[in-house]
């Protein structure tokens, strides 16, 4: 591994570094995602993943391929700024919403229920002008 041959100090540059660069692009990409997304996406996301599954299958499998990666990526690094500085709960559920995954469903429900998720999604598609997202109701 490149940590076995690195010195302590500089393990602890090299990881400096990267948490520096992932609260940057996550300061630009989760805004730009959270301002992409439908403001029903809550709501009605199935009915938009049935229409990415009629591609060509070679088109299909890499689109899925890229989305899961990217959103696997988005949730470690969420996982990694509720310790570190950056939007960790918001970065987290965005990798949830581009990934696909048996549950995905359940998962988005569950974290869409928690208020301080809902208001901070809210509050940066307010800065962006646009329309608040609509939540499911909550269920008992």
């Amino acid at each position: 591994m490149i940590f076995d041959t690195l010195p302590f100090s500089q393990v602890l540059e090299v990881l400096g570094f990267l948490s520096i660069v992932t609260f940057i692009c996550s300061l630009i990409a989760i805004p730009w995602l959270i301002g992409r997304m439908r403001s029903d996406y809550f709501i009605s996301h199935w009915h938009r993943v049935e229409n990415r599954q009629r591609r060509h299958p070679a088109l299909a499998l890499i689109n899925g391929l890229v989305r899961n990666g990217v959103g696997f990526v988005l949730i470690l690094a969420g996982v990694a700024m509720l310790l570190l500085p950056g939007q960790g709960l918001l970065t987290i559920l965005v990798g949830f919403c581009l990934m696909d995954f048996p549950g995905k469903r359940i998962v988005l429900d569950r974290l869409s229920q928690i208020s301080r998720i809902q208001r901070g999604l809210n509050w940066v598609r307010y800065k962006q002008g646009k329309p608040a997202f609509v939540f499911p109701e909550k269920q008992v």
